[in-house]
Formats: structure tokens, C-alpha cells, sequence
């Protein structure tokens, strides 16, 4: 028997008014997922536990049978681990955006326009980490350079209790009330206010303005963590796993929990992602004596914190065609096969961020098809089957049984 976990990242969301008051999910064409839910275990479950932030991070740990109250030391280290960062019981990560500020001259009166500045490129901002490398870091900091907007900033010493908010929850909204405080809260934002005057007048920020786009104009900290140590997968659930994702958050997951990590050319982490990649490489991996594959699609929300409707859509399709390929793949090869489809946590267009509410899932099996599962896969679906699984992390050892 071979597992799949489908994860379309922030896939579900809440009723638009402006479209008939249907979710994302329910807007979307998933001829897959609707032929799947008819013969499968559909329902509820939470993914965030109470008294944690409903972030990425935590979801995705609890989604993969990794109870957060256990394992969760804060969300940097876990990108931490997947950019190849050797942490030490002493140091503390931080999550370093680059970001697009609005250009008040007082930082504190800025507004938060986009927390991917404009989903700068990988080569773009390695050169603006270098600068800040040499004109903002020193001891006892260190910066490291990860993919696109998303980078690591390293306190070499373990003072933590800094209190500090996820770029994308303010959106649009002034940056005041949201800057860093608490333990290095002074020092933090004195390198993210120092950063701005370093970025504005970068070369490849005057090379995006001329082009139209928007400027890496600042570096913002967030997600606090110390070392985790994760126990393996393997040993936990007796299957060799491997993780296929375009975002260190799930790989460094993937590597902490001793399983493989499958980079698949042309991901993006956006709507723009090589998905049928994606589903190839997951195919290859089972057939080539994986037992297990976690295949993480961020497209949904990444599109669901730009409140794009449309895309958000197209990329929740994507998500239904790359579950398509892999059921096809194992059929084709004879492999009876389990299958879980769900997102991490909702990401609501309305909102622009996550939030802890239950999300709808699907549990298939090939060599156990029900007679009696849902009318389609969507949140009003999984809500009427009246099943809901109040602790995600125990779904894990149900799924492999």
C-alpha cells in the first residue's frame, strides 16, 4: 500500500458574498476530488490547536502526525533546517521577509503593502542579503539567504521572548502596533528601520521600480524558534516518507523528520508552479520504494493572501489535476494506494491570512471505496457529513494503519 497527502496550502477559505456566497473551493472544477469524495471518509478536522497561532508551521507539523504542544519550537528553525543552517542549543532564527513599506518617512507610519515585495526573485534577493550581509549584520547576528522573499536571520545568543507579528496578517494596514517588541524587540527594529535606508536606493530596487515592480524596500522579523528535534517519521509510523515542496518551511519539516526531500524543477510556491512536476516526481518516489509522499502545493495561499479570487481558483484546480496524476500513476502501476486531501488551515480572500478554523479532508483508499461518502469535496460538504476530528496529529497513524 502506498500513502499520499495532497496538501493545497490555505485551499480553504469562507463564503464571498460577491460569488453567491460560495467559497474558493466550492467555486473551483475538482471533477477528481468530487469522484474521490463519493467513495471516501469526508468530514471536518483541526489542524491548529488551541493556544497556538493558526500559522503554516503548526499546521503543517499537526497535518503530518507531529503534535505541536510536543515538537513546535517556533516556525524559523524549521526553515532553518531545509537552508542548511547548523543551529546550536544557544541560537535563536527569526524569519526575515522582504518586504514593500509604504515610503512615510517615519517607519512607524508606514503601511505593510506587500509582504513578498512583489514575489521578488531568488537572484534579486540573494544580492540584496549579500549588501545586508555586509552593511546591517554583525555579531552576535547572522543572515542567511533562502528562496525568493523568504529568508533567516540567526541570534547567536538565546534570548528569546520577542514579540513579533507574520508580515502577511497586516496586509494593507499600518505598521504600527505590529512592530517588534518584547525581549529584542529594540534591537530588531533598529536593523529592520537601518535596512530601509540600505534597500531604497539598492540597484536591483531601482531596476524593479523602473520595470514597474514593487522594491524590497525593507526586511521584516518574525516567527521566533529555537532548535527543534523532531523524532523520524520512520519511527514514529514504521514508512520511509518523502516531502515535495516548494517552501523551506515543509522541506526543513521533511528533513527533521528524517525523510527525503524531492526538488522538483520549476516550483515557484505561487500559482505558477510546475504542478504536474509535482505529481510526476510523487508518482517516481512511491514506484521507487517510498511507501510515503507529502506533496505541499503553497499556490492557494499565496493567492489567498493577495485576495486573488481568480488565481486562488485556478491554483485549487491545479491542486484537484496533480491529485488526478498520482492516482492515475499508482493505478497504471497496480499499486492499491491511500489518499488525504486537505489544506493546512483556511485562508480566507476576505482576510488576506489564516485563520484556526476546521478544515474539510478526504480519506480514499483503492482497496476500500465506500458506497456512501460525500456529494463533493468543499467545506459545506465535509461540514454536513457531521465527522469532525478534533486533533489533526492523531489522523496521521489512522491514515497509515
Amino acid at each position: 500500500m502506498k500513502y499520499v497527502v495532497i496538501l493545497g496550502d490555505g485551499m480553504a477559505g469562507y463564503p464571498m458574498p460577491a460569488c453567491n456566497n460560495k467559497t474558493c473551493l466550492q467555486l473551483a472544477r475538482t471533477p477528481f476530488f468530487d469522484e474521490l469524495a463519493a467513495k471516501s471518509t469526508v468530514g471536518l478536522v483541526k489542524t491548529v490547536p488551541a493556544g497556538f497561532s493558526p500559522g503554516s508551521d503548526v499546521a503543517n507539523l499537526s497535518v503530518m502526525g507531529y503534535d505541536p504542544a510536543e515538537f513546535y519550537t517556533g516556525r524559523s528553525p524549521l526553515e532553518a533546517a531545509s537552508i542548511g543552517i547548523p543551529l546550536t542549543e544557544n541560537d535563536v532564527t527569526f524569519r526575515c521577509n522582504l518586504v514593500t513599506l509604504s515610503e512615510e518617512a517615519d517607519y512607524e507610519k508606514t503601511r505593510m503593502l506587500d509582504y513578498s515585495a512583489g514575489e521578488i526573485s531568488t537572484a534579486e534577493a540573494q544580492a540584496l542579503i549579500e549588501t545586508l550581509r555586509r552593511e546591517l549584520i554583525a555579531p552576535p547576528f547572522s543572515l542567511y539567504a533562502g528562496i525568493s522573499y523568504r529568508h533567516c536571520l540567526v541570534l547567536h545568543e538565546k534570548k528569546t521572548g520577542s514579540i513579533l507579528t507574520p508580515p502577511h496578517d497586516i496586509t494593507d494596514l499600518p505598521v504600527k502596533g505590529h512592530l517588534p517588541a518584547g525581549t529584542m524587540g529594540r534591537e530588531l527594529l533598529g536593523m529592520m528601520e537601518r535596512s530601509r535606508e540600505i534597500l531604497t536606493a539598492h540597484p536591483v530596487n531601482a531596476a524593479r521600480r523602473a520595470d514597474g515592480k514593487r522594491p524590497a524596500n525593507s526586511v521584516w522579523f518574525w516567527g521566533e524558534g529555537t532548535k527543534p528535534a523532531l523524532r523520524a517519521f520512520s519511527d514514529l509510523y514504521g514508512k520511509k516518507g518523502a516531502v515535495i515542496s516548494a517552501v523551506d518551511l515543509v522541506k526543513g519539516i521533511g528533513i527533521l523528520a528524517g525523510m527525503d526531500v524531492i526538488e522538483v524543477t520549476g516550483t515557484t510556491g505561487n500559482w505558477d508552479t510546475n504542478f504536474t512536476g509535482k505529481a510526476d516526481a510523487a508518482v517516481r518516489a512511491l514506484l521507487d520504494g517510498h511507501d510515503f509522499v507529502y506533496v505541499h502545493m503553497e499556490a492557494p495561499d499565496e493567492c489567498g493572501h493577495h485576495g486573488d479570487t481568480e488565481k486562488k481558483i485556478y491554483s485549487i484546480e491545479q491542486v484537484d489535476d496533480v491529485a488526478r496524476r498520482i492516482a492515475e500513476g499508482l493505478r497504471a502501476a497496480g499499486e492499491p494506494f491511500a489518499m488525504l486531501i486537505m489544506p493546512d488551515h483556511p485562508t480566507p480572500i476576505a482576510l488576506k491570512t489564516h485563520t484556526a478554523d476546521p478544515v474539510p479532508f478526504l480519506m480514499y483508499r483503492s482497496n476500500e471505496e465506500r458506497a456512501n461518502g460525500a456529494a463533493r469535496y468543499d467545506e459545506e460538504s465535509a461540514r454536513a457529513t457531521g465527522l469532525c476530528i478534533p486533533r489533526a496529529s492523531e489522523m496521521m497513524r489512522a491514515f497509515l494503519r
